[in-house]
């Protein structure tokens, strides 16, 4: 009796696991739906630093999807050219870009806010105001208004000031001066006489040959290096005042974002916080043995003289208070970040400076 009441419990207990089983299946296809999307990058493939962090982004998407959510990445001009990534997602033309979103202040200066600005925070600073501030939140409040979602996905660390034909060494030297520059410190140069270009990475080297332009900055010793700044000018200057770190973004269309399965955004979520974090590393890996490669071939290093700074720090504070005059957007958005540098540097004279500052002097000592 007890044997043939265990044999019909059994039964009944198999058949609930091959109808659990049959429930689960499509439950499971369906938060795991394939789909496949483009990507079109800012940056040339020659770039494993800037192009590398869609592909990074790209892999670990597959990855976490076992395959079944594919990126494919396309680098500038494949689909779009470099500085029309964030319309090209926009529109719906693709569904995401890898882009940097001072390239846009042409449209509106707030987009800057969120990627460099003259004089803005540090890498670190940046990922704690986007992480755990309110960074990322105000980003997509004023991303939404262009169909756009947007994660952050790479940071170059502080970068050089530029690659020079001539040496600078006082404001005055500054006017007339065709320098390729990104975002707002195109408009703080202008005001101490500089001509601003603005061109796509790729547009750099041939218009620095050619004369179409005087000086250019793009990134730092290792990119600048493979893309052969320091054949065609001699002095390579620091810092970067208007890009003391600069994040990039990982573009996405807000109504394809909302298309996806949560699962799916998560993934995406966790892929661009991978290649943040690869981008700034190979950026920190890289650039100590191009900077030594670059002197070593004969590029000439110089700091941009104090008074020089002191000038760009004066018109830089000008800019803000004519832009924030006038655009209720980047006033919020700017006293927001302002707000935190300030406190993120406050902290950083006590431990991190004075740290810093110790090691580099004592480097040679060891």
């Amino acid at each position: 009796m007890k044997r043939r009441k265990f044999l019909r419990t059994a039964g009944v207990g198999a058949a609930g696991v091959a109808a659990a089983s049959t429930v689960a299946a499509p439950a499971i296809a369906q938060s795991m739906p394939e789909v496949k999307w483009r990507l079109t990058s800012s940056f040339p493939k020659s770039l494993d630093t800037l192009y590398g962090g869609s592909e990074v982004f790209a892999k670990a998407v597959s990855d976490m999807s076992d395959g079944k959510f594919q990126v494919r990445v396309f680098a500038a001009g494949e689909i779009v050219p470099g500085l029309q990534v964030a319309d090209a997602v926009q529109n719906g033309t693709v569904e995401m870009g890898h882009t940097a979103y001072y390239y846009y202040i042409g449209k509106d200066p707030t987009w800057a806010l969120f990627c460099s600005v003259p004089f803005g925070p540090n890498t670190r600073q940046q990922n704690a105001w986007f992480y755990d501030g309110e960074g990322m939140k105000l980003m997509n409040e004023f991303a939404k208004k262009s169909n756009i979602f947007a994660l952050v996905g790479g940071n170059t660390g502080a970068q050089m000031g530029g690659w020079f034909r001539k040496e600078i060494k006082e404001v005055a030297d500054l006017n007339g001066l065709k320098f390729r520059i990104a975002g707002l410190a195109g408009r703080v140069l202008q005001k101490l006489g500089v001509v601003p270009q603005q061109l796509a990475g790729g547009d750099i080297y041939p218009a620095l040959e050619k004369g179409t332009i005087d000086a250019a900055e793009w990134v730092g010793p290792y990119d600048d290096e493979k893309l052969g700044f320091q054949k065609v000018a001699r002095f390579y200057y620091y810092p970067g005042w208007w890009e003391g770190g600069t994040p990039q973004h990982f573009l996405i269309n807000a109504t394809k974002w909302a298309e996806l399965p949560k699962h799916y955004q998560a993934v995406m979520t966790a892929a661009a916080g991978l290649a943040n974090v690869e981008e700034t590393a190979r950026y920190d890996s890289r650039n100590p043995q191009a900077i030594k490669r670059l002197v070593a071939a004969g590029t000439q290093l110089r700091p941009f003289p104090v008074p020089v700074m002191d000038a760009c720090y004066k018109a830089s504070n000008e800019m803000y208070a004519e832009i924030t005059a006038s655009n209720a957007d980047f006033k919020k958005v700017y006293d927001n970040m302002v707000a935190y540098r300030n406190d993120e540097y406050l902290w950083w004279q006590v431990a991190e400076y004075t740290y810093d500052s110790f090691m580099i002097r004592s480097r040679s000592r060891t």
